[in-house]
């Protein structure tokens, strides 16, 4: 079927659009990854999903497709997270890179892919991580997803190195002026086999349909609502945070609410080396870290062990309550 045929039923409006079923989405994301359609074909996709809105099953088709042509990274044998960087910074900072470097330094390879610039000049995970390394921080930009150690440490990856067909959708953005399914997407997908996933939404709706679609795959992950997009807690405030363990489902925590007690201190999301030296001074204890991502790193460290050993319970999220962790 070509993907005129597939618009047609995806491109009748709201109301009258009809959903792909798993199959069919795996066939229209493999021909769009090999760059089997025209720039217009691919304009029309984004624009008629952006207006109908993706199903679980359509999502776990695309997911199909990106999983069986993306270039992997090998599994190794140290426990690996994968931190999608998509949205960046605007207000508050980009605190991936800080997320990736506490969870390196507990013993984690750490996998962060993104774009290196953002369309609409937010400060990216990539600026921060390189002006990181320059200060000496363990942080690697490798050639290729093959060549990535199996050691711990962060690693740096662009998502053309990792699939450029999905880049070419993503950039759509900067022609069209709109996000499209492909930022959802990239959020979902998995470059390690074995890896745990720390994945994010944005708006409260993509919570059930992002959940539907890691309880689908049978997915390792942790799913949160992201601070400005992006797979880390608030720093102000813990948001609500779900695990999935092999696509069953385990709430770690509803979202904090009421008035705070303490804000911390926080550098302008848009400055490059206020975000730098923020990230450096909570690496080196010099200023204490947020509760909420000192609560996140427990957790993803207790899911890592939990998948190493499915009968050891979640002693982490267990033994640390918001209280214990709070300096």
């Amino acid at each position: 079927m070509s993907i005129s045929a597939h618009l047609r039923e995806i491109a009748r409006g709201r109301d009258g659009a009809r959903s792909l079923t798993r199959d069919q989405a795996r066939g229209l994301m493999t021909d769009l990854l090999y760059g089997r359609v025209t720039d217009l074909e691919l304009g029309a996709f984004c624009v008629a999903m952006r207006v109908k809105g993706e199903t679980p099953q359509e999502l776990a088709g695309f997911l199909d497709a990106i999983h069986a042509t993306i270039r992997h990274v090998p599994r190794g044998v140290t426990p690996t997270v994968v931190l999608p960087s998509y949205n960046g910074a605007r207000r508050l900072p980009v605190l991936t890179p800080l997320l990736a470097l506490m969870l390196a330094r507990r013993g984690c390879r750490v996998i962060v892919h993104g774009q290196t610039d953002d369309p609409g000049g937010r400060l990216t995970s990539h600026a921060v991580l390189h002006a990181v390394a320059e200060h000496g921080a363990d942080i690697e930009f490798p050639v290729s997803p093959e060549a990535v150690a199996d050691r711990p440490g962060v690693v740096w990856l662009a998502t053309g190195q990792l699939l450029p067909g999905l880049q070419r959708v993503l950039d759509a953005r900067g022609v069209l002026g709109l996000r499209n399914t492909a930022h959802s997407l990239v959020k979902l997908m998995q470059p390690v086999d074995g890896a745990l996933l720390v994945s994010s939404y944005t708006h409260p709706e993509y919570l059930h349909i992002t959940a539907a679609v890691l309880r689908m795959l049978g997915c390792w992950a942790m799913l949160l609502r992201g601070t400005e997009g992006e797979p880390v807690a608030d720093p102000r405030r813990l948001p609500r945070i779900d695990a999935f363990e092999g696509g069953r489902h385990r709430l770690l925590c509803e979202p904090e609410t009421g008035s705070l007690s303490q804000v911390p201190e926080l550098p302008d999301g848009r400055n490059l080396g206020a975000t730098v030296d923020y990230t450096l001074r909570l690496l080196a204890d010099v200023t204490p870290c947020p509760a909420p991502l000192r609560q996140q790193v427990e957790w993803i460290l207790a899911l890592l062990a939990r998948r190493a050993d499915p009968e050891d319970p979640l002693r982490a999220a267990r033994a640390h309550s918001i209280e214990e962790l709070t300096p």
